[in-house]
């Protein structure tokens, strides 16, 4: 093998995408039991900030695409945690709020990703850990 050459689980790309597999199917379970899938944990996540944002903006932030996170909308509303309201200020858009139910499940799904985030922390020290966050974050 050159110098040049590489087997491509020594790409970035491939590492990359395998810790992601990883962290997501350990989180997957983790979430299993509250019946919640982590594009879900997410959605709620956004929305527990209490920021007020239009459907685009949530997709983006809670990285889903706009069409499935119009479904998993309707799904979310029929499971009573979330629910939509006609803004305020323009009748024209929707603002999505967490429900008491989806407050209270927020809460027992946030253990769960902070036994996560726990758990992936012992496997790095401090300064690994913010290392690798600011470097993620460059690629975001």
């Amino acid at each position: 093998m050159t110098a040049r050459q590489k087997h491509f689980e020594q790409h970035l790309s491939y590492v990359l995408a395998a810790a992601h597999r990883s962290v997501s199917q350990s989180l997957t379970e983790r979430l299993k039991k509250h019946g919640i899938k982590i594009e879900a944990w997410r959605v709620m996540e956004c929305l527990d900030a209490g920021d007020r944002l239009t459907m685009g903006e949530l997709a983006k932030r809670a990285l889903v695409n706009p069409p499935a996170l119009s479904k998993l909308v309707d799904r979310m509303v029929l499971d009573g945690l979330v629910h939509r309201k006609v803004a305020d200020e323009d009748h024209r858009q929707v603002n999505l709020l967490l429900t008491s139910l989806g407050r209270m499940r927020m809460l027992q799904i946030r253990e769960e990703v902070d036994d996560q985030d726990e758990t992936l922390s012992d496997i790095l020290d401090s300064d690994s850990l913010d290392l690798l966050r600011d470097a993620l974050a460059k690629l975001c």
